[in-house]
């Protein structure tokens, strides 16, 4: 068993893991979670006991076998209450990370095996993240960022890289939801902004936010 500190250590850590082939360092760790580098020393060590990191001077820490499966378990079930929040309770995707956040600590695998059946076993959260199966396996997507398209090029977006409510509700209010085709009309070249097209509308956005857009083309 593990105390809800700790699994938000093992979650942040396979998040960290997912964009890098390299260990995670302290800072990063301490960075993604806004504590103390000191903090999260004493952490490992705990973590490191309960033989689910390893930690390696100057490598920095890694997620053992153990450790990632227990990591995508709790990455597991804050998807799927993520989703039944959206399709069961009405909530809007800007607001189901923060109360995913306190349901993902519950430990019942009957609870969890149950609301996966009762979603019809989805397979992405409600911002096209995919959800990891019961052994820790994830079917990724190949996808791109929005800003690496040229003009006149296409897809469909399938996911955000940022998460937080207040990117969400900016694309609610221009009406950029997964599953729309997104074609590029121009690209600037003086600071990379764009001119797209969504469901026959025209709209300028800015680099930032297409670095923050994935397709699928």
């Amino acid at each position: 068993m593990f105390t809800l500190s700790e699994e938000n250590y093992l979650k942040a850590i396979y998040h960290l893991e997912s964009d890098s082939k390299k260990g995670i360092s302290t800072n990063a760790i301490a960075k993604s979670l806004e504590t103390k580098a000191s903090s999260v020393t004493d952490m490992i060590k705990k973590l490191s006991e309960k033989e689910v990191v390893l930690y390696k001077k100057y490598q920095g820490v890694t997620l053992t076998e153990f450790g990632k499966k227990t990591a995508a378990n709790i990455v597991r079930k804050h998807r799927l209450w993520e989703v039944f929040l959206v399709e069961k309770l009405n909530f809007s995707w800007d607001e189901v990370h923060d109360v995913a956040e306190q349901l993902e600590h519950i430990k019942s695998p009957k609870l969890i095996n149950e609301l996966d059946a009762l979603l019809g076993f989805p397979t992405h959260d409600p911002h096209g993240d995919p959800i990891p199966d019961k052994e820790g396996n994830v079917n990724t997507v190949d996808k791109i960022l929005l800003s690496t398209l040229n003009k006149e090029e296409s897809g469909v977006c399938v996911g955000v890289n940022d998460s937080s409510s207040e990117f969400l509700r900016f694309l609610d209010k221009k009406k950029i939801t997964l599953g729309k085709k997104i074609t590029v009309l121009e690209k600037e070249d003086f600071d990379d902004s764009l001119s797209i097209e969504i469901d026959g509308e025209k709209l300028s956005i800015s680099k930032k936010i297409a670095n923050n857009l994935y397709l699928k083309k």
